[in-house]
């Protein structure tokens, strides 16, 4: 946890305050930190996340069963994949910094661990683990209402970047595009993959993830607002 941040301050961020703290910190805590401090490996955060995981797609089920009553299985299907997939949580985790309120291991901290799109959307699903322990589906399904089904104009965006990206500029403009692999670093295990995308020869943004696919909706979703505010129309949801 970095200073200045606090599981108080968390609380605060989200709005719920926990009956249990020591769910709230387990929730915060990566293995590589409790196996550096030989802390009993149940403590950190992978049971919560779990948990946390089966919650959110029920409730991102029903949201969208609800929202969409003429959207047949295969499309509900696909569009709540696109909604839980790993990139997706990390979004929204950087949107409440969660990344700095986590308890790594010395190495997970120097190699960018707080910033690794797989550290903090687990912690996403293991935070939501914990508030479903501590106050039950109705606390999970607020938090998770607020902070994952909320704005989904621009997190849809997000989602299907690519495929938005490729309709406008292929579709709409009637331009070429194409993604460069700038670096690839990190063990063979845990690589980090930076893209950049181009219409043509201008560039439009650039992206970086555990996969190159990842990398590429990064850059993908920089272009479209990009584009955006260039005053490009794209498709609506």
């Amino acid at each position: 946890m970095l200073e200045g941040y606090t599981l108080q301050m968390l609380e605060e961020r989200i709005g719920y305050c926990f009956h249990n703290i020591a769910l709230l910190k387990q929730a915060m805590t990566h293995s590589s930190f409790t196996n550096e401090q030989r802390i009993n490996k149940a403590k950190h955060y992978e049971r919560l996340e779990f948990l946390g995981d089966a919650v959110l797609e029920l409730v991102s089920s029903e949201f969208l069963f609800m929202e969409h009553k003429d959207m047949p299985e295969g499309e509900l299907t696909k569009m709540r994949a696109a909604m839980v997939c790993e990139p997706s949580l990390a979004f929204c985790a950087r949107d409440l910094e969660l990344g700095q309120f986590m308890r790594l291991g010395k190495g997970e901290e120097s190699t960018g661990g707080r910033h690794r799109d797989s550290i903090i959307s687990d912690a996403m699903e293991a935070l939501i683990g914990a508030i479903y322990l501590d106050g039950g589906m109705d606390a999970a399904k607020v938090f998770i209402d607020r902070f994952i089904l909320s704005d989904l104009e621009d997190k849809q965006l997000f989602y299907d970047s690519k495929s938005n990206l490729q309709e406008l500029i292929q579709g709409k403009l009637k331009k070429e595009f194409h993604y460069e692999l700038l670096e690839e670093s990190g063990p063979e295990h845990d690589k980090v993959f930076e893209v950049e995308v181009f219409m043509e020869k201008e560039s439009l943004g650039k992206g970086s993830g555990r996969t190159k696919k990842a990398a590429e909706q990064q850059a993908a979703y920089k272009a479209l607002l990009l584009l955006r505010d260039k005053g490009y129309v794209f498709k609506k949801y």
